[in-house]
């Protein structure tokens, strides 16, 4: 990153920053950009970035970048240049980040370079399939088309998160208030009814002495229990970062009952709608398994498809080890072969992936179906072992006044 004076045609001083690989290369962009440069010097960074710091916890959300991707597409196919449609998107845009986004990559193409090649450089913001997609169609030709594509693709994968948030967020919701309200009785309510009874001289029944004493420790030593909690998720949290860790949690999530056909299913239609959208988009086929493989977010399927890829690079068919991977379905397989005979393995991908959605759609309902009545039921038990603590010691206080 350089800090850079200059001045423009008519003299006026200018002054900015601006990143390059040295300072011959920023004076040369300045010159492209109309600019005759005055002063550089490469910026001084502290130890504590707070500029950097922030950058990490950036957010944009899926719809503003969706946005983005159906209205840069359909500016280039009305024939607006990218200068003047970055432009536009920059003043539109609400998010301070995307419009800094666009101004930076406005700079670039100012300054000579690729609009993939911009892209490229907001690594946070842009993702690689969407770089590789942009670069495949300006190689192509056909950058609006591509654009157009990518915008198709990237709300198809919108929809399928939000059908599966959906349908998690009422049990989860439920299930938060319940061990919310459940705490909230047995530390503050039990104990009072309890002291009651003991006062009475009404000798509490194992399921209320249980509940009680389990009130009393958490209400006691809560910060141990936190603590607990703390260091229970950060072991976890640890150890799914790990290879081996990544390996078994992949694994089942993929062999795990009743969720885990839903997460195949889920990981199939990215697969077959990613590889199909770069394929179709004219992306090589050895870099469009890389990509896909480096974004399908799973090790296990990861390590099949970087195992489809070795074959193809010695020239066979991708059937063929998918088959022996075991890890996608029969009718994907077959589907993906008779793509390969007609010369159509993109189309082919994409019915797969439509496919595939609509399947998981169901097994989404399906699932809803099932988890609702499991979340009732152990709330039931919940509340019904909290209630049967607190009426038993009534009934023996009612035996011991009738004596």
């Amino acid at each position: 990153m350089y800090n850079y004076k200059a001045r423009d045609a008519a003299g006026k001083a200018v002054k900015g920053s601006m990143e390059a690989a040295t300072r011959i290369e920023l004076i040369d962009k300045l010159q492209k950009m109309g600019y005759m440069a005055t002063r550089v010097s490469e910026a001084a960074r502290s130890p504590l970035d707070i500029a950097s710091f922030f950058d990490k916890f950036k957010w944009i959300s899926s719809g503003d970048m969706l946005m983005f991707y159906i209205q840069l597409s359909n500016m280039i196919s009305a024939g607006i240049t990218l200068l003047t449609g970055l432009a536009t998107l920059a003043k539109q845009a609400e998010n301070i980040h995307l419009k800094d986004a666009f101004s930076d990559v406005s700079r670039q193409i100012e300054s000579g370079s690729t609009l993939s090649q911009a892209f490229a450089n907001n690594p946070r913001i842009f993702s690689r399939l969407f770089i590789n997609m942009v670069k495949a169609g300006e190689a192509s030709g056909k950058l609006d088309a591509v654009l157009s594509r990518y915008a198709s693709f990237f709300e198809r994968q919108e929809d399928l998160k939000q059908k599966i948030k959906g349908a998690l967020f009422y049990p989860v919701i439920l299930f938060s208030f319940g061990i919310a309200v459940t705490l909230f009785i047995v530390t503050f309510v039990i104990p009072q009814f309890a002291e009651i009874y003991i006062k009475a001289g009404v000798a509490l029944p194992t399921p209320t002495l249980i509940v009680y004493k389990a009130g009393l420790a958490i209400k006691s030593y809560w910060y141990i229990f936190l603590a607990g909690l703390i260091v229970i998720i950060g072991g976890f949290k640890f150890y799914a970062a790990t290879p081996g860790g990544i390996l078994f949690l992949d694994t089942l999530k993929l062999r795990a009952p009743i969720v885990g056909p839903l997460y195949r299913k889920v990981a199939v239609s990215r697969f077959a709608r990613t590889l199909g959208t770069l394929l179709g988009s004219g992306v090589p086929i050895l870099e469009s398994l890389d990509i896909t493989r480096d974004i399908i977010g799973n090790e296990v399927l990861a390590r099949a498809i970087a195992s489809v890829r070795q074959y193809v690079e010695k020239g066979e068919k991708m059937s063929e080890p998918m088959k022996v991977s075991a890890e996608f379905p029969a009718d994907v397989i077959q589907m993906v072969a008779v793509g390969e005979e007609t010369g159509n393995v993109d189309m082919m991908l994409e019915k797969i992936a439509d496919f595939y959605d609509m399947m998981v759609d169901h097994a989404v309902k399906k699932l809803t179906t099932i988890i609702e009545p499991i979340f009732l039921v152990i709330m039931g038990v919940m509340v019904g072992t909290i209630m049967a603590s607190m009426l038993m010691p009534i009934f023996d206080m009612v035996k011991t006044l009738r004596r």
